[in-house]
């Protein structure tokens, strides 16, 4: 069915839209995925703040030049589903590439991380990095470590001392009830 000049201006605008206000993307190629199991990993993205959608090609090469995007013509052959995100990236390939293991539905074709193209295998790497939450955990951990050790190293004579005199005092204590 072919699609009107004005239906294709307005997905033109709408792939613009998610090229440029989001800083991660990922072009995938699916094969055989049902309706089920497309819907299921929309789902997920839509938990993270991101979009997964199935693309028209010709389309999306127009929004990537219109977008300035590095891209080559190999990444808009056979058929195309791109994720994209806000923030978050790692969040969006964890994602994406959970759903791609446990199916064979899901090929990486290329990312970009703030404009800048990345490979498959780099998309795979940031899929292992922690969320934000639990890397701002370790890094305040990291921090605040030597500070901690020093408070210990500090109040450590102070505790030994108050230990010492607790015991003379049980000790004094045990043998006036003698």
């Amino acid at each position: 069915m072919a699609i009107s000049k004005k239906k294709k201006e307005e997905l033109v605008a709408q792939y613009n839209q998610w090229v440029l206000e989001n800083n991660a993307l990922i072009l995938t190629h699916y094969k055989g995925i049902s309706v089920n199991d497309l819907e299921e990993l929309r789902r997920d993205t839509r938990e993270i703040g991101a979009g997964f959608h199935i693309i028209k090609n010709t389309l999306m090469k127009i929004a990537f030049e219109e977008a300035s995007l590095d891209f080559d013509d190999n990444q808009f052959t056979n058929d195309t589903a791109f994720g994209f995100a806000a923030e978050n990236m790692p969040s969006l390939a964890k994602t994406i590439v959970e759903f791609a293991e446990d199916s064979d539905f899901i090929e990486f074709k290329v990312g970009y991380l703030n404009g800048e193209r990345i490979s498959a295998g780099k998309i795979k790497a940031l899929a292992k990095v922690p969320p934000l939450p639990i890397l701002r955990a370790q890094l305040l951990s990291t921090l605040l470590a030597p500070a901690t050790k020093l408070v210990r190293t500090l109040s450590e004579p102070g505790r030994q001392i108050a230990g010492v005199l607790k015991a003379y005092s049980e000790q004094d204590a045990a043998t006036e009830t003698a």
